[in-house]
């Protein structure tokens, strides 16, 4: 299976997750904790990163997803202060997309999910 088809799984898999997803994004958007919210998707234990939205070791996801921010990304050091503009840039309109940051067998990646 190539890298395609995989990315493809998992974001169908994603899918899934949409309209807990948007709920979530909109209320750290209309809190104004933040213009740019993240979701953090793995399957490992645990991710020391976000808040927890879905723990797949205590429900039948088949992953598991935390809330976070660019600000928390940029605090942590996961995203350098030196591309935090060209992250901005790059970033899509919240009320259309969400921001994944999706843990996976194909790396560490970024995706945006239409809602």
């Amino acid at each position: 299976m190539s890298d395609t088809e995989k990315l493809f799984i998992i974001e169908k898999e994603l899918r899934l997750y949409t309209d807990l997803l948007a709920k979530a994004s909109d209320i750290i958007l209309e809190s104004e904790v933040s213009k740019y919210p993240m979701f953090v998707v793995h399957k490992e234990e645990d991710i020391e990163i976000g808040i927890p939205v879905i723990d797949k070791f205590k429900t039948n996801a088949n992953w598991s997803i935390k809330a976070s921010t660019l600000e928390e990304f940029a605090a942590k050091r996961l995203i350098a202060k030196s591309k935090i503009d060209t992250f901005r840039k790059t970033y899509k309109n919240p009320k259309d997309f969400l921001c994944l940051f999706v843990l996976s067998s194909l790396g560490a990646q970024f995706i945006f999910l239409p809602r």
